[in-house]
């Protein structure tokens, strides 16, 4: 597989292998030749994706949650969330599930917001939220 960047840079993966496989992540190690000629090693973790739910009440108040985050080492206020989990189910249906399941809250009606790569020099989660009123 190869990708040629707007300005003509090509870069090409020559080898890729799974080094490891979590219950939810995997981290894929690929071998990419990049424009110099030189090949890098470049370790990616692999995520089904996720969706999260920016919930207005009647009075414009965001829904938030408050949980304990492992990697973090502490609770933080976030907006209702989770992985795309189940299979072949639309995200937006994710959502609503989510903030049933997090805030015991249903909406009307849902508006795709934003589409969120949070950090992609290292992943490629892809972060849906929308808008539920």
């Amino acid at each position: 597989m190869a990708f040629s960047s707007e300005t003509g840079h090509r870069y090409e993966v020559v080898d890729s292998d799974i080094a490891f496989t979590g219950r939810i992540i995997s981290v894929r190690r690929d071998a990419v030749r990049m424009p110099d000629g030189g090949v890098s090693q470049r370790d990616v973790v692999v995520h089904p994706g996720a969706v999260g739910v920016v919930a207005l009440d009647e009075a414009d108040r965001v829904v938030m949650v408050y949980q304990y985050r492992h990697p973090v080492r502490r609770p933080l206020w976030e907006l209702p969330a989770g992985i795309l989990d189940v299979p072949g189910e639309p995200p937006v249906e994710a959502a609503a599930r989510e903030l049933a399941e997090e805030a015991n809250l249903t909406a009307g009606r849902w508006d795709l917001l934003v589409d969120v790569l949070a950090s992609p020099g290292m992943t490629n989660e892809a972060y849906r939220v929308f808008l539920a009123r």
